[in-house]
């Protein structure tokens, strides 16, 4: 029997197409036309396999979820709490910055996806397990998805243009050296993160000790409620 001329289909390949389409040209550009039409196959043959553009898109998000390490909060990692957090947002941000097209998907959240409610667990559980209250844990997991998806949603050195005649000193004169924003992207966008997110865990590092004192008085200490 002669072998297809071109690979059967299937999830994998579906997904794995839908993403390199939504890298390309961004998620305006993925339609199940479009994405039968660079498959090779009819349109009505991916609904074997998903029953919606929607479903598409939440496997394509799903896969770059799974690219997030998550080794850190594994209960045996040797990492402290703020350490791991650290190492998981680069992480993060890593992930969506190889795919900056999927950002708005992942940032409505998990929903049903596989991948990126591990990511939630993994998170939360590690904060509980370090000493976090639950719903302290949960803000926290909130807040780092705010954080790491507002920065991986734009660049903050690609909003200024490399012409030094766009910001005149008589109306901007704090900007003489804007225009070199631009040819400094990397740096500018990665400095910021990371100042950002040191300066988010030191303040957790400072709620973290509060949650600590009030957890030592409230057993039983000088503030603490008597019996």
């Amino acid at each position: 029997m002669a072998r297809p001329r071109k690979p059967l289909l299937s999830r994998d390949r579906i997904v794995e197409t839908a993403g390199a389409l939504v890298d390309a040209e961004g998620l305006a550009a993925l339609s199940t036309r479009r994405l039968a039409a660079e498959l090779g196959v009819s349109g009505p043959s991916l609904y074997n396999h998903f029953r919606t553009k929607d479903e598409i898109l939440d496997a394509v998000a799903d896969a770059v979820s799974a690219k997030i390490d998550l080794s850190m909060f594994a209960p045996g990692d040797p990492r402290d709490w703020r350490t791991a957090l650290h190492d998981w947002a680069v992480s993060y941000r890593a992930a969506l910055a190889d795919h900056p097209h999927i950002v708005p998907v992942l940032a409505q959240g998990p929903g049903r996806r596989p991948a990126g409610l591990k990511v939630a667990d993994a998170v939360f559980g590690a904060m509980v397990r370090a000493g976090w209250p639950p719903a302290q844990a949960t803000y926290i997991g909130a807040l780092m998805r705010y954080f790491v998806t507002g920065s991986a949603l734009g660049s903050f050195a690609r909003g200024f243009v490399d012409d030094e005649t766009a910001y005149d000193p008589a109306d901007y004169p704090h900007l003489g050296q804007a225009h070199l924003l631009a040819e400094r992207r990397e740096k500018v966008d990665e400095g910021a993160f990371e100042t950002g997110l040191r300066a988010l865990l030191d303040g957790l590092g400072t709620q973290f000790a509060q949650c600590a004192q009030f957890g030592r008085e409230g057993a039983g200490g000088p503030n603490g409620p008597t019996a």
